[in-house]
């Protein structure tokens, strides 16, 4: 809100038709021991005009640093109307739809999306978001468990080259459900998952593989015959995508002979800024077969009495409200904001936008690449064919280099040896299509002083 609406008075007479002194009184069921107390650090209020003065000092500490790190959320342009638009009342301050008459603005919007999304991923159906990639990806896992029937072994194949922290999250969320990770190693060379990580589990019971499209280093993995692999040996196929490389490639309800089960991903790239982490969206996508087993809602379009159009909820299938601890998922909200920006945001965009932010990513990630391969000390370490982003192995550690950047406002990139020990020296590095030639020369200008041995410089 951008005022306070009720005066002291209003409050007065609110606290009187209920009976109560005052608002202190209406927390008195918490034991004393328990309450925080007076909040003695809270800084005394300020006017607007100190607000905005002190606002604009803390934006100026952050800088404007250039970005060559992604791992997972990604600097894209965003239209100016995006957020003009997504942060109208009507849209700000809408929560997530609980009933059928909710608003049609709110449903249509959500419609639309699920629409775009199936567009994109080439499945059948969509919900109406998740909290965020990672989350969205452990949900995918015990929507897998729930609907791969035949399986009772709960074993999930999980690639090294998915994303640490999404690991972790899918760890912490499903370990208690009974899930077992199982961890395919990448190869050395290509960056991707090798046919003879998953051979080694062919005839075993096998729940579900999870396919990474790009993976972590960026690198595209053989997402056909792995999804056949899955179906050949019982399991569904899961594929972790991100929606941007959607564009060039083809949709994951097309890999393989039959495509995969289920998709999902961090929804980010579409329209979200960085916003120093968050909040994001997940999305998931899925086979009609499997969609009484989607977590959240889904949002119909029909008619009326009169044969006007109108949208209606026609399907939550996991909320708390309704069925309790039947319930398909303990997610009981979605990102609707953050859906609302991605939908407009692809509405201005459009197929081929989508496509020309896709195309200059890659070409800017190819041109990073070689300007900082062309300085002595630093390789890339993968062959495989990779979207935007890419690994680099330096002759030094990288974290000086890093630190020293970062203090000249450059963000190098994501240091790897804390999440692969055994990739130690190794720059994860990312471009997009915000990404200037001059950026990535002064990024290769300024990484070359640095690296320059002391006798020479």
């Amino acid at each position: 809100m951008p005022f306070i609406p009720h005066t002291e008075t209003d409050v007065e007479q609110m606290l009187a038709a209920i009976g109560a002194p005052s608002i202190e009184a209406l927390f008195d069921e918490i034991p004393a021991d328990l309450r925080c107390g007076r909040l003695e650090r809270v800084p005394e209020g300020m006017t607007e005009m100190e607000i905005t003065r002190l606002m604009h000092e803390r934006a100026d500490a952050d800088g404007r640093p250039l970005n060559f790190i992604g791992a997972g959320a990604y600097e894209h342009h965003i239209p100016a109307a995006v957020w003009e638009i997504v942060t109208r009342g009507e849209f700000y301050s809408a929560y997530t739809p609980y009933q059928a008459e909710a608003s049609q603005g709110t449903l249509q919007v959500i419609y639309e999306y699920q629409t775009m999304m199936c567009g994109l991923t080439g499945l059948d159906v969509s919900n109406a978001s998740l909290y965020d990639g990672a989350t969205a990806l452990a949900e995918a896992l015990l929507m897998a468990v729930r609907a791969n029937r035949k399986s009772k072994s709960r074993r999930i194949l999980m690639p090294r080259s998915v994303s640490p922290v999404y690991r972790q999250v899918v760890e912490t969320i499903c370990s208690t459900q009974g899930l077992v990770l199982v961890e395919l190693d990448y190869n050395a060379q290509q960056g991707a998952t090798p046919e003879a990580a998953l051979e080694a589990h062919a005839g075993s019971d096998v729940t579900a593989v999870v396919i990474p499209h790009p993976n972590f280093f960026g690198c595209f993995e053989a997402v056909d015959q792995m999804t056949d692999w899955a179906h050949a040996n019982g399991a569904l196929a899961v594929a972790l995508v991100n929606p941007v490389a959607l564009a060039l490639t083809r949709a994951p309800g097309e890999w393989g002979e039959r495509g995969v089960d289920i998709c999902c991903g961090e929804g980010q790239p579409l329209g979200s800024p960085l916003s120093s982490g968050g909040p994001y969206f997940g999305f998931m996508t899925c086979a009609q077969a499997l969609v009484r087993q989607l977590p959240g809602r889904i949002v119909g379009r029909t008619v009326d009495l009169d044969g006007k159009p109108g949208f209606a909820l026609t399907l939550q299938a996991r909320e708390q409200h309704i069925r309790r601890g039947k319930a398909t998922s303990n997610i009981c909200t979605n990102q609707g904001l953050l859906v609302t920006a991605a939908t407009i945001h692809m509405s201005i965009l459009g197929p081929q936008g989508l496509q020309q932010v896709a195309r200059a990513s890659m070409a800017n990630t190819r041109r990073l690449v070689a300007a900082l391969t062309a300085l002595p000390g630093v390789e890339s370490v993968f062959s495989g064919a990779n979207f935007h982003e890419a690994v680099l192995r330096f002759d030094q550690p990288v974290r000086p280099l890093i630190d020293a950047l970062g203090s000249e406002g450059i963000i190098a990139g994501y240091a790897l040896v804390r999440v692969y020990p055994e990739l130690e020296h190794c720059l994860l590095v990312c471009a997009t299509e915000t990404n200037t030639a001059a950026d990535i020369d002064h990024f290769a200008q300024r990484l070359a002083t640095l690296m320059r041995p002391a006798d020479v410089a």
